[in-house]
């Protein structure tokens, strides 16, 4: 009843609710998913259905229907709303995020901590408490998940536009073929074959292949060990909700783990500078901070940064210790988890790194290194819908079948084929910590 004293009609009538739909196409879209959400088992409430010419669509209220039903898990873009219920603030999260996108959300509710608790889960760039579709230039906007990357408005919105610490040395070159690569003694004393860093365990390669790297026998990692690292670091999403300052102090603990260990590690000439670099990182870990941005209307409006969760990150070749350190190190102190592939031609160094990160309270799973061949990993963390974000510091062709690959997805993409110094300022530019994060923008009631 109520549903059908929304007036239908021209837009330019203030007195008009519902306007029409922009095409007759997205109108038959509109009642294709509507006519497939019953079929599913959904019960339809619908108002009169206007007449005459145009696209309008009567608003539309679908109830009964499952988690599954294909009107909660795609984007309709219609005056259509689906009904459920939930029994627990827990089980109304797991209902919002079941869902492949996340634009917005609005929670309405009596008890602000509560709404708040529920809006640091819900996967949403913006979240309105207590009112719905508020905007201002002030505020950033945008997406997660499949519903794209990037914010508009606000200083957030600004970023796009500025110029950024780009790398800017030569074009990198593809790394050479694992069979061209040197055999010689690596002068280890046992002969011993390395292994996998997935979970926070040591794991042979699901293929049980090596290759020889100047002596050193090096696990051949391929898409199942991805899979198996992907799902060890969804396995670590308490790593994403600890505080800063208790990442922080993780980070401390590592940077002086590996000061210690200092003379186990090659090449001597980076490893002073990757324990000044993993300090830097975890001094960070506290301090990029979110924003209260001012805006019209009785609203807080706050701009939080979250980690995006798992991330893929494709390490540099040209600095095999010190460049890992300085990728890595920056994701995992904002929050995230991730399944790093450290330099094809010498990942020894990065390999030998998980005795420090075991002995120094770095959970599984929140640090996973696969090696072997780079495209072919590349392209499977591009691939893999359950990876959030990706970074690429490798050739030009490896770079674009990463982003390729990405756009089935959605996934941001942070794809840099010129070497970068990794000793110098372009290796700690704050650009590691703003692509290691998105914004979720909060509307809070406050005041009036």
């Amino acid at each position: 009843a109520r549903m059908a004293k929304l007036r239908v009609g021209d837009p330019l009538d203030k007195s008009t609710d519902i306007g029409a739909v922009v095409h007759t196409t997205q109108l038959e879209r509109i009642r294709g998913l509507v006519d497939q959400a019953v079929q599913q088992g959904a019960v339809l409430h619908q108002a009169p259905v206007p007449n005459g010419p145009g696209s309008f669509c009567a608003p539309m209220l679908l109830t009964d229907l499952g988690a599954a039903n294909i009107a909660n898990t795609e984007e309709i873009f219609g005056p259509v709303v689906t009904l459920m219920t939930f029994r627990t603030p827990g089980e109304a999260v797991e209902l919002a995020n079941n869902t492949r996108y996340g634009l917005a959300a609005s929670l309405w509710t009596e008890n602000l901590t509560t709404a708040l608790d529920i809006a640091s889960q819900v996967k949403a760039g913006v979240v309105w408490i207590n009112g719905t579709n508020m905007f201002d230039a002030n505020a950033p906007f945008g997406g997660m998940r499949e519903s794209g990357f990037g914010r508009e408005g606000a200083r957030e919105g600004m970023l796009a536009y500025l110029t950024s610490d780009e790398a800017s040395g030569k074009e990198r070159k593809a790394p050479a073929p694992l069979s061209a690569l040197p055999a010689s003694a690596s002068g280890d004393a046992v002969d011993r074959t390395r292994k996998l860093y997935i979970g926070g365990a040591q794991k042979r390669p699901d293929g049980g292949y090596s290759y020889a790297v100047d002596g050193a026998q090096i696990p051949l990692g391929g898409r199942k060990d991805i899979r198996n690292a992907v799902e060890a670091a969804h396995k670590a999403s308490g790593w994403s909700r600890v505080t800063g300052h208790n990442r922080a102090q993780v980070l401390y603990f590592l940077a002086e783990n590996l000061n210690a260990r200092a003379r186990d590690f090659a090449p001597k000439d980076e490893v002073a500078q990757a324990v000044e670099r993993a300090f830097y990182w975890a001094a960070w870990a506290d301090k990029y901070d979110g924003k209260v941005h001012s805006t019209t209307g009785p609203n807080v409006t706050l701009a939080m940064k979250e980690p995006f969760g798992v991330m893929g990150v494709i390490c540099p070749e040209e600095a095999p210790l010190l460049g890992f350190v300085s990728t890595v190190l920056p994701a995992i102190a904002m929050g995230n988890r991730v399944v790093a592939v450290p330099s094809q031609a010498n990942p020894v160094p990065a390999l030998d790194l998980y005795q420090v990160l075991d002995t120094s309270d770095v959970p599984g799973g929140v640090v996973n290194i696969v090696t072997g061949p780079r495209a072919e990993l590349t392209d499977t963390l591009a691939k893999h819908d359950d990876v959030a974000a990706l970074w690429v510091f490798a050739d030009a062709e490896t770079c674009l079948s990463a982003e390729r690959h990405s756009a089935g997805n959605l996934k941001p993409v942070w794809a840099e084929s010129r070497a970068r110094d990794w000793s110098g300022p372009a290796s700690q530019s704050r650009d590691f910590l703003r692509r290691a994060v998105q914004v979720k923008t909060v509307w809070v009631p406050y005041g009036a």
